[in-house]
């Protein structure tokens, strides 16, 4: 049976880049067209089209590729399909240099401790970023989406607003934003909207 090496690489948002990925997938043996990619996909998210096309790639006797566990799975049940598909078509699974067969009691239970730990992290970090939002938004520094228009515009707009003079289509155009805009300037300035 031939060992083919199969590489997956992931990450979260479009504005990282997977390049340390691919690099790393290369430096294991990897050929470069093996390696597929999801691109602006978390781990949560089990609709990844390069994780799928990457598990259609590979046939009994080879082995699935990925730089960290966290790249494959965020979750243990995620992880347990995974490895569950891969032990079925025979296939083994190597996180970095490490490599784990599936169907190995041994492997299979290392695996399990590794995405524990994997889905464990996650959580922390959930748990880390919606404290540190509760932190900013008590100091009163997690405002949400600024105002498009400045204090000195917004009462500019209601003056103009108010002197009937300008149509909600004129305002816009003068301002360089949307009616919509307009109208939610105007009510939180406290104008008296005509319709």
């Amino acid at each position: 049976m031939e060992n083919t090496l199969i590489g997956y690489a992931r990450c979260s948002t479009d504005k990282q880049d997977l390049t340390a990925q691919r690099r790393a997938l290369m430096d294991l043996g990897v050929s470069e067209n093996l390696i597929y990619t999801d691109h602006g996909l978390t781990g949560t998210n089990r609709l990844r089209p390069g994780l799928d096309q990457a598990i259609a790639a590979v046939r009994a006797g080879d082995t699935l590729v990925v730089p960290k566990l966290d790249r494959l799975a965020r979750s243990v049940p995620d992880a347990r399909a995974i490895a569950s598909q891969l032990e079925a078509k025979g296939v083994k699974l190597a996180l970095g240099a490490s490599v784990y067969d599936p169907g190995d009691p041994m492997g299979k239970m290392f695996f399990n401790i590794l995405a524990t730990f994997a889905e464990f992290e996650s959580d922390l970090i959930r748990m880390r970023t919606r404290e540190g939002m509760a932190v900013a938004r008590a100091k009163g520094k997690l405002r949400g989406k600024q105002p498009k228009l400045s204090e000195k515009q917004q009462t500019e707009l209601k003056r103009m607003y108010e002197t009937s003079e300008y149509s909600i289509s004129d305002l816009a155009e003068v301002f360089s934003v949307s009616r919509p805009t307009i109208y939610r300037t105007l009510h939180r300035v406290g104008a008296k909207i005509t319709p």
